[in-house]
């Protein structure tokens, strides 16, 4: 099937991903036949909040932000008879800073054209935070804060529910992002459980909120995990209830642009 646009795409301001110009990105999209792309660098964190990652490399400098919007509205320009470039940003959702996070979408909302809400911070039971992606080895380790794989799932599906209710003004985004993330080292780490009920539950939120759904192919590059975010079984749930999505590949380098596009087979 073809698809008309990528809605979830890096750049060269996220610090654990490649050098490729945003200009790379453009044009590798134009060639693979797109319209419309969707830059969604990943937000600076909030200036109080302490990167938990070892390489403390999840977010974009906030000096780098308006060097970012300002070329992506150049590049707007130059290849607006090509495709249609949205600016955005991938927002986290970290439990405790929502006043943090509405705030830089009070200043940044005006510019944004989409955007996804994500969720790759949990706060620890002892008030800590973790980042569940940086690594199988650093999972490992949040496992053993946590007491068990289960107890991580329910507070990441918790704190995904909280990012879906969330009042964060009005520029909030209207996209979850990969809402299966948790699921990325899924065939190292077992769960015990298909979390159904509460899957059912945050996709009822959803219909409420009048959200929609990130639907990224990164996860079926990731040796631990090899399904879509979220997977087919999901994904057929949430058509069924009417929800919207965007297909996104969760690119970090130029060539990986519309990766994965043709293993989605469902309806548009």
């Amino acid at each position: 099937m073809q698809f008309d646009g990528d809605y979830h795409v890096h750049t060269q301001f996220c610090p654990h991903g490649s050098d490729d110009t945003i200009e790379q990105y453009i044009e590798t999209a134009i060639q693979k036949g797109l319209k419309e792309i969707t830059f969604t660098e990943h937000a600076p964190l909030p200036s109080e909040f302490v990167d938990p990652t070892p390489d403390k490399d999840s977010a974009m400098a906030w000096e780098d932000v308006e060097r970012y919007i300002a070329i992506i509205e150049r590049c707007k320009k130059t290849y607006e008879s090509q495709i249609k470039i949205n600016l955005g940003f991938e927002l986290d959702y970290i439990e405790g800073y929502e006043d943090a996070i509405t705030s830089f979408l009070k200043t940044y909302g005006p510019y944004i054209d989409d955007a996804i809400l994500s969720v790759h911070m949990l706060r620890t039971p002892d008030g800590r935070y973790v980042c569940i992606d940086f690594s199988d080895t650093e999972f490992a380790k949040i496992i053993r804060l946590f007491g068990s794989i289960e107890a991580v799932y329910d507070k990441y599906y918790q704190t995904v529910e909280k990012a879906i209710v969330a009042d964060l003004g009005p520029y909030k985004p209207n996209r979850i992002g990969h809402l299966t993330l948790i699921h990325k080292y899924q065939r190292k780490y077992a769960v015990d459980g298909s979390y159904t009920v509460t899957i059912e539950r945050l996709l009822d939120l959803i219909v409420q909120r009048d959200l929609e759904l990130d639907i990224n192919t990164a996860g079926l590059y990731k040796a631990d995990c090899l399904e879509l975010y979220p997977p087919q079984s999901i994904i057929n749930k949430a058509l069924a209830k009417g929800i919207r999505w965007k297909p996104g590949s969760d690119s970090h380098s130029a060539e990986t642009i519309a990766r994965g596009f043709d293993q989605l087979t469902f309806n548009k």
